[in-house]
């Protein structure tokens, strides 16, 4: 295989992703889809699911809340129907959680976020790991946790909290995992662009007294390159590190930010 050959997955490897409707979720698995792999994508979002479905020839789906076990144990009813087996697992569930400081985010919105954020990884990454030791084409796992997974992030400690746990997730599994030929991998994207992060920089303005327009600049000034990233950035990131010149990466926790400096 030439070298240049390398870069790209392998076709027809089977793929799970998860939240994988909207946003990056949608991003990654139309990259995947693109790219010759065969794509089941679960979502919560009835809707987007459908839509993404049904523009993407091929691609299949199933409703789930990925922070419910027996939901996440259908998926994999669905899995084993549509693909036979798995390739790879992207770990993509996440919910940006509450703002505010912390003595005013309620219990429900903490277990809520860690529930969808961490428990979903933990729910996926244990039904899946039997199917992914069963492959033959170097199996992965993609942990999508974000650059709060870092870096402290004052008035979002939820978020940060779960993002921090991805990261130790996946360093342990990667661990474990290694020996039987499995990699793991976490990307971190930073201030990616779209509605979810115009609502996150809108919540923030309005907790810390500042104009919207403000707070976007504050982010930007935070950013070396002084530009938001796009979920075709984080979506590259992820074909790559399926790819074959990725096979000695592992345990790693990649960044695509344009590198943020600090939050």
């Amino acid at each position: 295989m030439a070298l240049h050959d390398t870069l790209r997955p392998l076709p027809n490897l089977r793929v799970l992703v998860t939240a994988g409707a909207n946003g990056i979720g949608a991003a990654m698995a139309r990259a995947f889809h693109a790219a010759g792999s065969r794509v089941h994508v679960c979502d919560v979002d009835r809707v987007a699911l459908d839509r993404l479905v049904a523009e993407t020839r091929g691609m299949t789906g199933s409703l789930a809340d990925a922070s419910i076990e027996a939901e996440v144990d259908a998926v994999f009813d669905d899995v084993r129907t549509h693909l036979g087996g798995l390739d790879v697992l992207i770990n993509n569930a996440g919910i940006a959680g509450p703002t505010g400081p912390i003595e005013a985010v309620d219990a429900a919105s903490w277990e809520r976020t860690l529930a969808v954020n961490i428990n979903s990884q933990y729910y996926f990454a244990r039904r899946a790991v039997p199917m992914l030791k069963a492959s033959r084409v170097h199996p992965c796992i993609i942990s999508m946790s974000s650059v709060a997974g870092r870096l402290g992030y004052a008035f979002r400690t939820p978020y940060a909290a779960s993002k921090w746990a991805v990261v130790g997730l996946t360093k342990s599994l990667a661990v474990e995992l290694g020996p039987q030929g499995v990699r793991i991998n976490a990307i971190l994207p930073g201030v990616v662009e779209g509605e979810r992060m115009d609502k996150v920089i809108a919540a923030r303005a309005l907790t810390t007294g500042v104009s919207v327009e403000a707070m976007r600049r504050q982010y930007l000034d935070k950013i070396s390159l002084r530009r938001m990233v796009s979920a075709d950035d984080v979506a590259a990131m992820a074909l790559f590190l399926c790819s074959p010149a990725a096979r000695n990466v592992s345990g790693q926790v990649i960044s695509v930010d344009g590198n943020l400096e600090y939050l």
